[in-house]
Formats: C-alpha cells, sequence, structure tokens
C-alpha cells in the first residue's frame, strides 16, 4: 500500500491516504495503454467521409472524342478519375470505425494509467471538492493553490448537485476536464498533464477495479 497525500481545495496538506498497489502501484504495460488509446480515437470517428466515385459523378456518358486520329489521348469518359471533373478512384464511403477490447485489458490499461500518473507524481488527491454556487473563480483558485498550471483531469465520484456545480464551473477553463468514476478512461489520464481525484472517487475506483 503506498502513502498519498491528501489535499484541501486551498492546497493545503490535510492527511494521507493509503491506495492499493492493486490499483496504483502496478508495472505500466505501455502497450495495452497503446490499444486502450488507438481504441478510444477509433471510437470517437463519426465515419460519414463520403466522396464520389466515377459511377456517380454527373454527366460523362459520351466518348470524349474519337478514339484514333486526333493527337490526344484516347479516353472513354470524362467521368475518369484522372480528369479534373472525374471521380475518385477507391472514394471513401460512410463506415463504422468502431471495435472494443477485452475487459481485462481494458482493466490493466487503466490500472497502468493511473500507476503511471501516481508514479509520476502527477496526481493530487483531494480530501473534498464541495461548491454552493456555479463560480468558475472558486475552481481557478484551487488549481493555482494547487501548483496546477497545466492540462488537469478532476475526478469526482459522480454526478449529484454538488457535483454539477464544479461540472459547469469548469467547463470554461482551458485544459481542465472533469469526469466521473464510471466514465473514467485511459485517453484521458494520459492526455492531462495533472490526475486530480476526489478522496471518495479513490474509494470507488478501487472498489470497481479491485
Amino acid at each position: 500500500m503506498a502513502d498519498v497525500k491528501v489535499y484541501d481545495m486551498s492546497g493545503n496538506e490535510t492527511s494521507t491516504l493509503s491506495v492499493s498497489d492493486e490499483i496504483f502501484g502496478i508495472v505500466p504495460n505501455k502497450q495495452l495503454m497503446h490499444a486502450a488509446v488507438v481504441n478510444y480515437l477509433a471510437n470517437q470517428r463519426q465515419g460519414t467521409q463520403s466522396t464520389l466515385t466515377r459511377t456517380e459523378v454527373r454527366g460523362g456518358g459520351k466518348k470524349p472524342w474519337r478514339q484514333k486520329g486526333t493527337g490526344r489521348a484516347r479516353h472513354g469518359s470524362s467521368r475518369s478519375p484522372i480528369w479534373r471533373t472525374g471521380g475518385v478512384a477507391h472514394a471513401p464511403k460512410p463506415r463504422n470505425y468502431r471495435y472494443s477490447l477485452n475487459k481485462k485489458v481494458r482493466r490493466i490499461a487503466l490500472k497502468s494509467a493511473l500507476s503511471v500518473k501516481l508514479q509520476a507524481a502527477d496526481m493530487l488527491v483531494l480530501d473534498g471538492l464541495k461548491m454552493n454556487e456555479f463560480k468558475t473563480k472558486t475552481i481557478v483558485k484551487m488549481l493555482k493553490d494547487l501548483n496546477v498550471a497545466r492540462k488537469a483531469l478532476v475526478v469526482l465520484d459522480g454526478v449529484d448537485e454538488g457535483n454539477t456545480k464544479i461540472i459547469k464551473s469548469a467547463s470554461n477553463i482551458p485544459g481542465i476536464t472533469t469526469t466521473q468514476v464510471n466514465t473514467l478512461c485511459v485517453y484521458d489520464i494520459l492526455n492531462h498533464d495533472k490526475l486530480i481525484v476526489v478522496k471518495d472517487a479513490v474509494a470507488k475506483i478501487e472498489e470497481v477495479y479491485s
């Protein structure tokens, strides 16, 4: 069990928290983390790209000019891909890029990403994150007190009235993303410089992924 410092919203150390080595202390598997990131990015693709093939371009039914005697190259249709107004060869069409990863692979990849952040001292645990009103300045001050100057991922234990205020208050701060334990993914963890986890969220992560 590794001990992690716990801070309040003012950046003061309040206590320490023992976190599970099974989740936050494994040897990171880079191959599986890469596979999880590629899978996430593939699943985000809309797959709506579409261009016209030679059979879909308007016109071109008549042979542009006779086969011989003109001195020009022979052509059978102005819809040919080599023409400026022709169709596209091997044209991309709408398709589904989604695919799924094995559950065991996803779990190991997530544990690896969490372990990477903890081992690099880029994971901060908050004793609590409470807001009584929608106020971006409160989140900005908290980040400043925690010395978080770059991209940060804030992990909440769930969505309730209080957490909704946090999510909306942080939504217009560049580089700051909020998420919950049930939507936590490898891409988000690795794509941010700092991982800020509420103490209650740590307990839920250990409960779900142990």
